[in-house]
């Protein structure tokens, strides 16, 4: 038996006759919490990682982040609905499905060919999501999903007007930046600003325009040609 056998079988364990009651009546809606704490103390451990302590410290937070895998599959499975192997198995072929230059006879140039092939499989498996923005989480924090809608944003060809009188430089270091941040989030706090909802609705009204320039592109592509 390996170890990842192993660690299904003590979840099964957990949650099976004579386990354990909170094991037993949590369901995917009740652990939703525990997948976001663990993701962000996956995150930290990885930025804080050195050395052998580090080490430990990261293989616990992984194996956290795996538990929550395992135990959403077990829940699954107790209801007949699929387990562990069946999440491996759909992971397994969707890589290989979105790697053909791995796994096909499908050749790339570079790491930018890469992306705009997988984004291209993606939206030709889920042709319900109709524009490139669709399916970025709303409840990202704003910071996160406004990077993540500038990131689809570009990959898509759609070019964001910069807002009137914002300056687009960004300092030349991460350092530097996050302290340019943390200077804005201050003084937002100081004269009684929220910057988190601040940045919420200023990335919805990018995305708005971003969908009409999305849109607007499509329609024009469907023009007859002369």
């Amino acid at each position: 038996m390996s170890e990842l056998d192993d660690l299904v079988a003590v979840m099964a364990r957990l949650r099976g006759p004579g386990g354990c009651p909170w094991d037993a009546e949590q369901t995917h809606a009740s652990l939703v919490p525990y997948v976001i704490e663990e993701a962000h103390e996956l995150a930290e451990a990885i930025e804080a990682a050195e050395g052998a302590d580090g080490d430990a410290h990261l293989r616990e937070e992984l194996g956290d982040v795996l538990l929550q895998v395992v135990f959403h599959a077990d829940i699954a499975r107790a209801e007949g609905r699929f387990d562990i192997d069946d999440v491996a198995r759909t992971l397994a072929e969707k890589l290989r499905r979105r790697h053909p230059h791995v796994f096909a006879d499908s050749a790339v140039d570079g790491v930018d060919e890469v992306v705009a092939n997988w984004d291209a499989i993606k939206r030709a498996e889920k042709p319900e999501r109709g524009s490139a923005l669709d399916g970025i989480p709303v409840s990202l924090p704003a910071l996160a999903r406004a990077e993540k809608l500038l990131s689809r944003a570009r990959r898509a060809g759609l070019e964001p007007a910069q807002p009137q009188g914002a300056d687009a430089s960004a300092p030349e270091t991460e350092d530097a930046l996050g302290r340019a941040l943390l200077a804005l989030v201050r003084g937002a706090a100081d004269r009684g600003q929220d910057a988190e909802r601040a940045l919420r609705g200023a990335t919805r009204a990018l995305e708005a325009e971003l969908r009409a320039q999305e849109h607007a592109r499509a329609a024009r592509h469907a023009e007859p040609q002369p």
